[in-house]
């Protein structure tokens, strides 16, 4: 069975930062919050030589600690340009017992022990590193604010035509207005805890068929 899975757009390996969230699902997906993923963050070293991928899992505080049911996969995809055909390469992660995980990467890379500590874990060549553990959620949102500007879109008439669509000077004050909820914007998630599966990888590992990356992850049940 598979529980979820998140995508991020593909972003150049030389440089780019990916984001895709998703907090509130229904009752097939929150029945496992260590399956029910939050957000999935990807983004390149300064040097572009590692590829850092994060995994958040079990939104609003829904559960404290990684379990042993589920099987944690980040898919990298690799292609010499924009919709080329790619080469595929995943890192799976299993905890085998409380607070302890096995990931394997690409071409054998391997990793396994106690991810909590800050440093997380590393395999003997330095290729593979892991943390995971309980952090504060680091996505930002005004629920409050979002829904008054789906609201004040809605009112205004302004409807979707394959860019983004135009509106006057007024109406585009109206709508910034109304995505901060008439103020100062909040979050909605302060305070709030997620689980976070936080990888490093070598880019030799992962970008094989070309420069150009796309990354999802996805949430298997354990058999």
């Amino acid at each position: 069975m598979r529980w979820k899975t998140l995508w991020v757009s593909a972003l150049a390996l030389a440089a780019g930062t990916a984001v895709a969230a998703d907090h509130i699902d229904g009752p097939t997906a929150t029945a496992e919050p260590t399956a029910d993923i939050a957000d999935l963050y990807a983004w390149t070293s300064a040097d572009a030589s590692k590829l850092n991928l994060i995994m958040t899992v079990a939104p609003l505080d829904s559960a404290t600690s990684f379990g042993t049911a589920v099987t944690y996969v980040f898919h990298v995809n690799s292609s010499a340009g924009y919709g080329e055909a790619a080469t595929s390469a995943q890192v799976i992660c299993e905890f085998y017992d409380e607070g302890m995980i096995e990931c394997w990467g690409p071409s054998g890379a391997y990793v396994e022990g106690d991810p909590s500590a800050s440093a997380g874990i590393s395999s003997a060549d330095g290729k593979l590193k892991v943390f995971a553990g309980l952090r504060n959620d680091p996505f930002f949102m005004e629920f409050t604010g979002f829904g008054n500007a789906v609201s004040a879109v809605i009112a205004a008439g302004v409807t979707p035509n394959g860019t983004c669509p135009a509106v006057d000077g007024p109406t585009s004050a109206a709508l910034v207005d109304a995505l901060t909820a008439g103020g100062a914007a909040t979050d909605s998630f302060a305070g709030t805890n997620v689980l976070g599966l936080v990888v490093q990888v070598d880019k030799s590992l992962v970008n094989t068929g070309g420069p150009i990356l796309g990354v999802h992850a996805t949430t298997h049940a354990k058999n």
